[in-house]
């Protein structure tokens, strides 16, 4: 049996490393995202069948730029370089890279010089996306310029002999207009990938990869009753069954009705879920933290220790299973190099070593409309598949200040009317993710003839398609006007409501 495609994507700290990943999986290639440190041992031994050096904010010729195995350049692997990526290549191969006084930033137009696989049924004077301040001044040994900029730079090269080649722009934005059909022809026409990546693929891997990993122990499977987890929890019982013991915990930081209408879809479904009420002591931790991160970190630390307790109630078990997401992972890692940590996420970062237990986590290189697609090749029910993206640490991030308890009966009130009315009116569907934050600020208003003072409450909504990136959702004014009024009508505690119109980046989508 042939080994299946893969690609790798070397980071280089770029914003858009992420999106070369979704181009990759949007033609049915896998692709992961790895860090520079990388060798040339890794890439054979893990049958890696092409790369993509990503673009990065660092110049190749800084002392501390971020740098890769010289060796890669030597294996026989497809290699592609885009802007940074090209610039290290160029510099291995014995150009000069600098800065340069006429810098180019946005939309542009390649001209070809040199007939090239890669620009296959690719208009010449395409319009292209660019974005660097450097450019390479002298052409790398053993290289053509195959296209210019229209400031006569090169825009793309490749090696005569070997199947390496770089653009200085981005294939990978929607501004490249072409930049799909570029990509495709690398993948295929030069690469030679086979469209290998698909949902029923994935389970009929993973559900091997689970049973040859599990054997006959028995795995502690952590549910939330959202998406991720759901998923996780059907693909891991259908594998192995039994061995699963699917277990809920009511972490006090649930949305209104939560944790019945949890246990009774999953039951629908038929995980035998057990749920356990852990809120007093995930409440009793946080009290008087304000702080984002330590927030998050509580709520990580006080998962384990109720897993571990449930864990000593079962015999024989020796896995945890989790519904970790990649997105998670990539905001998460801290790392020497050009990627930094956005926030921490509950669910990422191991297990304590006293707990004896391995770690799976099937989704942990998922973005989340692949696991709804999962979902859908196993026969999953909308409900279930169409639910908006919950944070594991829930309410204790859409509260910014101190959690308290009648501060979650007031966000509770608030968010159920906001998702109710989303729905009512046939938004919620057609947005990726919505949710009200409570601010600690309090303002003054009047409601019959009196005066009051009471709390902010922030609704937020955005379109997104992995939630990497996302857009505020232009939601009809008479939708938030209802809304509005309803809150504050009904929810005691709360005199004004505003809304969220910031896109990812700059701000996430939770605000803490």
């Amino acid at each position: 049996m042939s080994k299946p495609s893969k690609v790798w994507i070397v980071d280089f700290g770029s914003q858009y490393t992420q999106l070369i990943a979704r181009r990759v999986r949007e033609m049915s290639v896998y692709s992961e995202i790895v860090l520079p440190d990388i060798s040339s041992e890794d890439i054979v031994t893990n049958h890696i069948s092409a790369l993509i050096l990503s673009g990065g904010p660092s110049s190749v010729y800084e002392d501390k730029a971020p740098d890769i195995d010289p060796k890669i350049f030597t294996i026989d692997i497809p290699i592609l370089g885009i802007c940074y990526g090209l610039q290290l290549m160029s510099r291995h191969f014995g150009a000069k890279v600098h800065s340069d006084k006429h810098r180019e930033y946005g939309r542009s137009t390649i001209q070809f010089r040199k007939k090239s696989a890669l620009f296959q049924n690719v208009e010449d004077n395409t319009t292209v996306w660019m974005s660097h301040g450097d450019h390479v001044d002298s052409l790398p040994e053993g290289f053509d310029i195959v296209a210019v900029s229209e400031n006569n730079a090169p825009a793309a090269i490749e090696h005569r002999q070997k199947p390496l080649l770089g653009l200085q722009f981005h294939p990978e934005v929607v501004h490249t207009v072409e930049g799909q059909k570029i990509l495709e022809n690398f993948l295929f026409g030069i690469a030679g990938l086979k469209q290998d990546w698909t949902a029923g693929h994935f389970i009929e891997q993973t559900s091997t990869k689970i049973r040859e990993q599990v054997g006959n122990g028995k795995v502690l499977m952590a549910l939330s009753g959202g998406v991720d987890s759901s998923v996780m929890g059907i693909l891991m019982y259908r594998a192995i069954g039994n061995q699963c013991i699917p277990v809920f915990i009511n972490n006090g930081l649930l949305r209104k009705d939560e944790q019945f209408e949890v246990v009774r879809k999953l039951r629908k479904m038929g995980l035998p879920i057990r749920m356990y009420n852990y809120s007093a002591q995930f409440l009793n931790a946080l009290k008087g933290i304000k702080s984002p991160e330590r927030k998050r970190k509580i709520i990580g630390h006080q998962f384990i220790k109720a897993f571990e307790e449930i864990s000593k109630k079962h015999k024989d078990l020796s896995f945890l299973a989790q519904g970790t997401l990649y997105p998670d992972v990539i905001e998460s890692r801290s790392v020497n190099g050009p990627s930094q940590v956005i926030k921490s996420h509950h669910n990422v970062g191991g297990l304590p070593k006293r707990m004896k237990l391995d770690l799976i986590e099937p989704f942990n290189s998922l973005f989340k409309d692949e696991v709804r697609k999962i979902g859908r090749e196993l026969g999953m029910s909308a409900d279930i598949l169409n639910r908006h993206p919950f944070p594991g640490p829930g309410l204790g991030v859409r509260i910014i200040g101190e959690i308290t308890a009648k501060r979650l009966s007031i966000l509770r009130k608030a968010d159920d009317i906001f998702i109710k009315e989303l729905i009512n009116s046939g938004e919620y569907d057609r947005v990726w993710q919505a949710f009200a934050v409570l601010i600690p600020v309090k303002t003054v208003g009047v409601m019959g003839d009196q005066r009051t003072y009471e709390n902010l409450v922030a609704l937020r909504s955005v379109d997104s398609s992995d939630g990497m990136t996302a857009d505020w959702s232009p939601i009809p004014n008479a939708v938030l006007s209802k809304v509005a009024s309803r809150i504050v009508n009904e929810v005691r505690g709360i005199n004004r409501v505003v809304y969220d119109i910031t896109s990812k980046p700059p701000g996430t989508i939770e605000w803490e």
